[in-house]
């Protein structure tokens, strides 16, 4: 996301004629874009997002389940069971 962004504010500074940006190659300008697409298949590819996914739902069962057991009154003092 972060590629995207920076690519998006080189893309601008580009095409307004702003800064050293300006004189840039065009290539150089885009290159964000292509590493941008480039993490996004590596992530697909390598299962990353499906880990982070997985990781944040885990995340939100865990509290779930530790907000019931205190609404529940069956936590121990002092901390998780």
């Amino acid at each position: 996301m972060y590629l995207l962004g920076l690519g998006l504010i080189l893309l601008a500074l580009k095409s307004l004629g702003i800064g050293a940006v300006a004189g840039w190659d065009w290539w150089l300008v885009m290159s964000p874009f292509v590493l941008a697409v480039l993490w996004w298949a590596w992530a697909d590819w390598s299962g990353y997002t499906k880990k982070k996914a997985m990781a944040r739902e885990d995340q939100r069962r865990d509290e779930r389940i530790e907000r019931n057991r205190v609404a529940m009154g069956t936590t121990k003092k002092g901390g998780k069971r």
